[in-house]
């Protein structure tokens, strides 16, 4: 179950981009995208990795491999349910035309984590071969304890 909260884009120029990688986290935060292998990688740049709220490192196939298993419930928008994962203070900023970094917090079962994303823009290439316009590059969680 995801739960979100408002979010905000720090941006000097059109925000397009922190957009389209806001609604891209949104989504792989979705139980329904993380329990499909396809939607998922879909979503992550083919050089991904991440150092998880565990401190544990993932490559992408490490993760494509885990998050079915890592799947909730159906995803909720606007209420707060037991169970829920709650996205909040989500902020995008462009650092250029091709790069967007994200932070936010979440809170779960698993705890509070402070969470921070790189968003990349594929190339003509790569978004007519079936990519995502926007795909994740890379992404850290950082335990945020109950303070």
């Amino acid at each position: 179950m995801l739960v979100t909260e408002r979010f905000r884009v720090a941006a000097r120029r059109a925000v397009a981009g922190a957009d389209r990688a806001v609604a891209g986290e949104l989504r792989l935060l979705d139980p329904a995208v993380r329990r499909s292998r396809e939607a998922a990688g879909w979503l992550l740049h083919p050089e991904f990795s991440e150092v998880g709220a565990s401190g544990r490192r993932w490559s992408r196939a490490e993760l494509l491999d885990a998050l079915p298993g890592m799947a909730g419930a159906e995803a909720v928008t606007g209420t707060a349910a037991e169970g829920a994962v709650r996205v909040a203070g989500m902020a995008a900023v462009e650092l250029g035309p091709e790069l967007v970094h994200l932070t936010y917090e979440t809170t779960g079962p698993g705890g509070r984590a402070r969470r921070s994303s790189l968003w990349r823009r594929s190339t003509p290439a790569e978004t007519a071969a079936g990519a995502a316009e926007w795909r994740l590059y890379y992404h850290q969680g950082t335990p945020a304890g109950d303070g």
